[in-house]
């Protein structure tokens, strides 16, 4: 980490140098996972200059209320998070794609799982970041023999740290078996979502994506390929996906803020499309990334310029 020892890091209010950014040993969220986070991308644009964050106040006001899960209560405005998260992109001079981490969290305290007496801490860094997965060339998948936590234990609505647990797990064992990334199912065996991202398949010139209710993250960047999606006049379903709709779907995608649009060329060894990027992931793949470096005019709302 020696290339960010230069940077600042915001602690509760307060930029701090990088090497001087550590939480206690007695931190509740270290020790049982009890707090909230978000994952912001911005983009850069060589030719002018500028960086662009994607939806940040969407992200903001997401992991605000995220915070309610938890009974987190941190006193701050989401409009005052907002301007301290653009002012620490500004002081770090970043002159490339980064990716942001603000999370809020049970501090210090004394042992044990009720974090009554922890106080609700936040923190945000910002770290240059290129590409989570192949966006370019497609990724294989496999199918996790993990399935996805449900939001009667452990509500994945909301990003909170220790649920990640069971992402990081479907992780392992994909990569370890030789793919890319995992799906993961829900308890009654229908499709869910990827380790860290959310899934569409295209059907017969459809868009198919689990629907909210699935124990799926309610993705900010779902939601912009939705909208874009309709923009672009294709027809949206959210509906229950079987297993096998895996195998027989046309196309197949990945999204989210690491994984921005990222094709699926195949899955469990089947390939999908003849291991093509199939054309309407390539529309969408080719529109996303236009968005979000400010080349596409109608959608400079999703976008708060920096510099």
């Amino acid at each position: 980490m020696g290339e960010l020892s230069s940077t600042k890091v915001l602690m509760n209010g307060r930029f701090v140098d990088w090497n001087d950014a550590n939480v206690h040993v007695t931190t509740h969220a270290f020790l049982y996972g009890t707090g909230v986070f978000d994952g912001i991308r911005g983009y850069y644009n060589k030719e002018r200059k500028q960086m662009f964050i994607v939806r940040l106040g969407d992200h903001v006001k997401r992991l605000l209320t995220n915070m309610r899960l938890l009974r987190l209560n941190l006193n701050i405005t989401a409009d005052e998070l907002t301007k301290e998260i653009i002012e620490l992109v500004r002081l770090n001079d970043f002159r490339e794609d980064v990716y942001i981490r603000p999370a809020i969290y049970f501090g210090p305290g004394s042992v044990g799982l009720n974090p009554a007496g922890h106080g609700t801490e936040y923190l945000v860094f910002a770290t240059p970041f290129g590409k989570y997965l192949d966006t370019e060339n497609g990724i294989s998948a496999c199918v996790s023999s993990w399935r996805r936590i449900t939001d009667g234990m452990l509500p994945p609505r909301g990003k909170i740290m220790g649920a990640y647990v069971n992402s990081v797990l479907a992780k392992q064992e994909a990569v370890a078996g030789g793919y890319d990334e995992a799906i993961l199912l829900t308890k009654d065996n229908f499709v869910c979502e990827g380790s860290g991202e959310n899934i569409f398949l295209v059907r017969d010139g459809q868009l198919i994506t689990p629907p909210v209710y699935a124990d799926i993250l309610e993705g900010i960047t779902r939601a912009s390929i939705i909208k874009l999606a309709g923009d672009l006049k294709y027809e949206v379903i959210e509906r229950l996906i079987g297993r096998t709709e895996l195998c027989i779907a046309d196309e197949v995608f990945f999204c989210g803020t690491g994984a921005e649009v990222t094709p699926v060329t195949s899955i469990n060894g089947r390939l999908i499309n003849n291991g093509k990027i199939g054309p309407i992931t390539k529309e969408l793949h080719d529109k996303y990334f236009k968005i979000v470096r400010g080349n596409e005019s109608r959608y400079l709302d999703w976008l708060t310029p920096i510099y």
